[in-house]
């Protein structure tokens, strides 16, 4: 649309310049010369393609969003894909590990708590099976048949 007013523009310009100049037979007046001449570069850096993104990059084209045309995305699709996938990757895993880590500290605190357990019952215990407290218990069992030797043993030695 734009470039057939220029075209039409164009036309329009370089038919009364030559229509001019037929009529007065004269020379040019410097403002129709210099119409002329830039009418000239407009033709000669005219021209029907668009002009291609620079393959620079730099600051302005990335916080511009030039970086991002439909070449350049089309071209490295794959290389997006695959850094997405990896980028999901890791934050799951790091989000496993975190599980994992805290999973740990449960059953770390979960140990100590039965070791301790352990080691009280293993007193208690190892205090009860005592000989004195062994003995404490029958004096005051009185019906037990259970008491303390009065004699030591005997050493029965046999002849081979």
């Amino acid at each position: 649309m734009k470039k057939d007013k220029i075209q039409e523009e164009q036309q329009d310009i370089e038919l009364s310049l030559e229509t001019g100049e037929e009529q007065g037979g004269e020379k040019e007046s410097p403002a129709e010369e210099a119409l002329k001449e830039t009418i000239k570069k407009i033709k000669e850096t005219a021209s029907e393609e668009d002009p291609r993104p620079s393959q620079q990059v730099n600051l302005r084209t990335i916080l511009g969003g030039d970086i991002l045309t439909a070449e350049m995305v089309r071209s490295h699709i794959w290389l997006f894909i695959l850094i997405v996938a990896f980028t999901i990757v890791y934050v799951a895993f790091r989000y496993q590990c975190q599980q994992d880590m805290q999973a740990i500290d449960r059953l770390e605190t979960q140990l100590k708590d039965a070791k301790n357990k352990a080691l009280a019952a293993s007193s208690t215990l190892t205090e009860k099976c005592r000989e004195s407290h062994v003995l404490e218990i029958l004096r005051q069992n009185k019906d037990s048949l259970l008491h303390i030797a009065d004699k030591p043993p005997y050493i029965i030695s046999i002849p081979e």
